[in-house]
């Protein structure tokens, strides 16, 4: 496999990124071309590959399946999303999709034969555990097995060969339709391995170097990733090391968690695992971390640790998102380039430098893993491979500390991510790294530069200047729908007073929304806010 060494993803959920309303409304909307508008920036940040979760019709957020033929239409059809596939590969950019084959959405066709035949149904043995002796959480005069007690979420019968074939066809379909180069699986350690099994051999027959990769969050990887199932899992455990290593300032949390995965004796240590920092299930990294300082630390680290590293979209400018109790939406915004809130320029530089180096050390593709120097607030380790052996550093303190390690290695090192600035060493050397900053080291004797362009520079100011308006007046509130900077939508109901302040309070629900009815402030509906140097409204009317 040898193009995955040679890769950095970029994740996207396209239901959120797009916009799309959150509950299907029949609509055809061709809202994931606006994909084309980013593919200078993915190539600014050196991405050769992008991650789509769910692009199929679906009846909510991707993951409740009606059709796995069909391209969900709040994004497009099928026709628009290959003209997006076969634009990405002309640039270079393989693409990969959400193989969601472990449950469906209470819509699809099988399911809905079941509800209309009751025992009649010739579908009655694709889902587990149909009971018609007992009622759903649902209403339904029979019960079926729900995804982790998701009842919207119907689970397959992967046991049964009729359902496997429509699978497998799918997947075929899509290879043979769209071109695709991989799927990620989603609930992998729900899925029966045996299909996993049929899966690889089904989409390999096709395409000899196509990857799949599982969403697995727990035990053992190696059950999943091996030569008859995956290829790869999705890397939580450093996920979690990543960021907790700088809150808790402890480098050992990390150090030792690639120690017992790809050190010497490591558990991990032939796989090729998916890194990642954010993804559409967990809190945005400039959310978790407590210093956000300390971004580009985490992003080094993700870089520079063997496997594959993945951009979260909008993470590159360390916009945050939490997810809650009720809701994911936050982490999946609709947003657009030009229109960022709050953006991180000095981050996204940060990390098109990592990404360049990505592609351009071997040792940093194929090398081994090996502590160098632990402590609490600092670290170092090695990347080596035959020809190349790089020197990763890190400091998470307030002040520069000298870091000391063996390069065994007598000539010069270029720090490439840093202005190429060179050191001497004579076998063991002592370095300083700055303040909350990195350094990664080639032993080279400076014949090995990385070119540092004008538009890589890590700089803290933004790059681009907007012109202000001349004046932003606030505008009165009435019953009708709204659009938050965020990207959600909203439909004012009314409005009420508070009963002990007397305060104005508008009464509103999300569009689409189930259920759900809130109250905010009047003065705070209406204000106007500054948002990456530009004043523009909390809210805007839609209709």
């Amino acid at each position: 496999m040898n193009w995955i060494n040679d890769t950095v993803f970029y994740n996207i959920y396209p239901l959120g990124f797009s916009g799309a309303p959150k509950i299907n409304d029949g609509v055809q909307s061709y809202r994931l071309d606006k994909i084309y508008d980013w593919i200078e920036h993915f190539k600014e940040l050196s991405v050769n590959a992008i991650v789509f979760n769910p692009v199929f019709e679906s009846s909510k957020h991707g993951y409740d399946t009606i059709d796995y033929y069909k391209i969900d239409r709040r994004l497009g059809d099928n026709e628009s999303f290959k003209k997006i596939c076969d634009t990405l590969h002309e640039n270079g950019i393989k693409v990969l999709l959400d193989g969601v084959f472990n449950h469906v959405g209470r819509d699809f066709f099988a399911f809905k034969d079941i509800q209309q035949n009751g025992r009649n149904s010739k579908y009655c043995d694709w889902f587990y555990n149909i009971n018609f002796d007992r009622n759903s959480p649902k209403g339904d005069n029979f019960s079926y097995e729900g995804w982790a007690g998701h009842y919207d979420l119907v689970k397959l019968n992967l046991q049964n060969d009729v359902v496997v074939s429509h699978l497998l066809e799918a997947a075929e379909f899509w290879i043979d339709e769209f071109d695709i180069d991989g799927l990620r699986l989603d609930a992998a350690d729900c899925v029966d391995l045996e299909f996993f099994k049929k899966l690889r051999h089904t989409c390999k027959s096709k395409k000899e170097d196509f990857w799949l990769y599982g969403e697995i969050t727990s035990g053992d990887y190696n059950r999943w990733a091996n030569d008859s199932t995956l290829d790869s899992v999705t890397n939580y455990e450093t996920y979690k090391a990543l960021f907790s290593c700088h809150n808790d300032c402890n480098y050992f949390e990390f150090a030792h968690s690639m120690e017992r995965q790809c050190g010497p004796y490591g558990i991990y240590k032939n796989l090729y695992l998916y890194n990642f920092v954010d993804n559409h299930d967990v809190n945005r990294l400039a959310s978790n971390l407590k210093d956000k300082k300390l971004l580009k630390n985490t992003y080094t680290l993700m870089f520079t640790m063997p496997g594959a590293p993945s951009i979260y979209y909008g993470s590159e400018f360390g916009i945050e998102g939490k997810r809650t109790h009720h809701s994911d939406y936050e982490l999946r915004p609709c947003i657009n380039l030009g229109e960022i809130p709050n953006p991180d320029y000095s981050l996204l530089n940060h990390i098109k430098r990592l990404s360049k180096l990505k592609h351009s050390l071997d040792a940093l593709k194929f090398g081994k893993y090996k502590n160098e120097n632990i402590q609490l607030d600092h670290l170092c380790y090695s990347m080596k491979c035959d020809n190349q052996n790089v020197y990763v550093l890190l400091n998470q303190s307030d002040s520069p500390k000298t870091i000391g390690f063996d390069s065994e290695f007598h000539g010069i090192l270029t720090d490439v991510l840093n202005d190429n600035k060179k050191y001497g060493c004579d076998g063991y050397v002592n370095i300083e790294v700055g303040a909350k900053s990195s350094m990664i080291l080639v032993s080279n004797n400076g014949d090995f530069e990385i070119p540092f362009d004008e538009k890589d520079q890590i700089i803290e100011e933004p790059v681009t200047i907007r012109e202000q308006p001349q004046e932003l007046l606030e505008e009165e509130i009435t019953v009708g729908r709204y659009r938050h900077f965020k990207g959600n939508e909203y439909e004012v109901l009314g409005f009420a007073k508070h009963s002990e302040t007397q305060e104005k309070m508008v009464i509103y629900t999300a569009i689409n929304a189930e259920n759900e009815v809130w109250v905010r402030p009047y003065d705070m509906f209406k204000e106007i806010i500054e948002r990456d140097s530009k004043k523009i409204r909390r809210v805007t009317r839609i209709d």
